[in-house]
């Protein structure tokens, strides 16, 4: 159902009546941190506790959107690992098509963000010197075999993490722990204006009070009911 920011905050303000304060204090604490300027993208990624510790990280570290791209593997959560993380972010998934890299990139970029890809491209700039001054994807592939051709030729650009050891990488969820704690404590203290909008801020809260409430919909319906009857006027 489509409302106007007015009715979503009514609707809100009377969900909340059924939850905790402690639930409530808490909403506010971390709704606060969150952020979109940095989002994270899992192409392919068949190993669900790898998808679900990306997921787990995203969520502590205030990231609120994750976009996976299912093309042979379809997305799982391993609930032992995420431990309910995925219920607070926003979680976009592109699998209507044999490859569907090409619809994420293109969400993404017409979106406003710059595309880079995690590899160890002869080009490709370290953490510290990646630009994070517009809105940022950084996209992650499979353990043994990375991102795809079509992943890496048409990224706006590559990023990799230096190492020194004998092992040529990291573990994907690790990578991405890694990638995410370094650029968002880089946005929040350099990029002004990274918090969300609060339009945004409502659509997210909304969707936290009802992943909280048993039977939420049923709650929903009587409030609307009760919102279509027409008041009963005072004139005589």
């Amino acid at each position: 159902m489509i409302m106007d920011t007015h009715k979503k905050l009514q609707l809100i303000q009377y969900l909340e009546t059924f939850l905790t304060e402690s639930r409530k204090s808490r909403f506010d604490e971390v709704i606060r941190h969150r952020m979109r300027h940095l989002t994270v993208v899992l192409e392919n990624v068949y190993q669900s506790h790898n998808t679900s510790a990306v997921l787990r990280s995203a969520d502590c570290l205030g990231i609120q959107d994750v976009h996976i791209i299912e093309n042979n593997n379809n997305y799982q959560i391993n609930p032992d690992v995420a431990l309910g993380a995925s219920k607070w972010l926003s979680i976009h998934r592109y699998n209507g098509e044999k490859n569907n890299t090409p619809s994420a990139y293109k969400w993404l970029k017409n979106n406003g963000y710059a595309v880079f890809a995690t590899t160890p491209h002869t080009q490709s700039c370290t953490l510290e010197d990646l630009p994070v001054n517009r809105p940022l994807a950084l996209v992650f592939g499979t353990e043994k075999q990375g991102l795809t051709d079509w992943a890496i030729e048409n990224a706006d650009g590559w990023v990799r993490i230096p190492m020194v050891g004998f092992t040529e990488s990291f573990n994907i969820s690790v990578s991405a722990a890694l990638c995410m704690h370094y650029l968002a404590d880089k946005i929040r203290k350099n990029i002004p204006g990274w918090e969300i909008r609060p339009k945004e801020l409502l659509d997210i809260r909304l969707e936290w009070i009802r992943n909280s409430i048993d039977r939420c919909e049923l709650l929903e319906e009587r409030f609307f009911e009760k919102n279509a009857k027409p008041q009963p006027s005072l004139l005589k």
